[in-house]
């Protein structure tokens, strides 16, 4: 096992794995039993990713109440000295109130952290400020997190990311060939890489806290790339992430493994605040974002 828990992606360690799934199918030839394996060993990659993280620390979840971070939520509480649950967005947008919903079924303390009209845009500046980051695309799904990252007084954030994008959760996959499947999943991951994951580190490392990210462990990244792409690729927009919500059955929350979930810049209704904000200045918010972008730095 590698060093203290907290680096800047979750820590790389050994799991054993038992029988391979390609060898498990050659005793008995079923397509069945490869996916069975191939969920446990996933299943076993993903839990002890997180309990490399999270083990007798105190972590905060910034949490959505989907799939994704529910199900690092479900598996934390047994490790984690404390969970707590915490959602940024607007009142009563989805995220907010399906993450309360969630937060109930799995016994777990919740806080909901507001983003209103009257502080969106300080919010916006900060973050600009600190990570130079003018893409408004990125600034507004990274919002949330950003509101998360200052306010919790845990050091440790427990997130979701990298799902979407390692187990095919994008709509835009949907339907596409295989080959453009793959090349357009891999320029994701590596704008994941290159791009989100060292933003969020800027801002992280801000604040004092560091972000686990369990599903970018290399050990499960290695036992998801190990699968077959048909049993990964989503057919329409039930299948998608079906690997996934297997994980969370096997583990015992069906709950969990039936959540749907909306962008983050969507479910938190973060977009709207700042489309609000910047038609109110008679701007678009991209026009706003140049706008604070120039300001602080030219």
């Amino acid at each position: 096992m590698s060093a203290h828990p907290g680096g800047r992606a979750c820590v790389c360690i050994r799991v054993q794995t038992g029988i391979r799934a390609r060898d498990r199918v050659k005793r008995n030839g079923s397509d069945t039993a490869i996916m069975s394996a191939d969920i446990e060993n996933l299943e076993r990659a993903i839990v002890s990713a997180i309990r490399a993280g999270v083990e007798d620390q105190d972590v905060a979840v910034a949490f959505s109440g989907g799939l994704d971070s529910g199900l690092v939520a479900a598996v934390a509480k047994d490790y984690a000295r404390s969970v707590t649950l915490y959602t940024s967005g607007k009142d009563q947008s989805y995220d907010v109130v399906m993450a309360q919903d969630m937060s109930e079924r799995l016994g777990l303390p919740w806080l909901h952290i507001p983003i209103t009209k009257d502080n969106i845009e300080a919010r916006l500046r900060e973050m600009i400020s600190i990570t130079r980051t003018s893409s408004p695309l990125t600034l507004s799904f990274e919002l949330p997190l950003f509101f998360v990252c200052k306010t919790v007084h845990e050091k440790y954030i427990l997130g979701g990311q990298g799902s979407d994008e390692l187990f095919y959760g994008y709509n835009k996959y949907v339907g596409l060939p295989d080959d453009e499947l793959v090349r357009m999943r891999k320029a994701d991951l590596g704008k994941l890489i290159t791009s989100t994951i060292p933003h969020e580190t800027i801002v992280a490392d801000h604040f004092g806290k560091k972000i686990l990210y369990p599903y970018m462990d290399p050990i499960v990244t290695m036992q998801v790339n190990a699968m077959d792409l048909k049993d990964l690729k989503p057919l329409d927009a039930d299948s998608r992430k079906m690997v996934l919500r297997s994980v969370a059955r096997n583990l015992g929350y069906p709950f969990i493994a039936e959540k749907r979930k909306k962008a983050a810049q969507y479910g938190s209704g973060t977009m709207d605040l700042v489309r609000e904000v910047a038609k109110d200045k008679g701007m678009t918010y991209p026009e706003l974002v140049d706008s604070i972008y120039k300001d602080i730095f030219e």
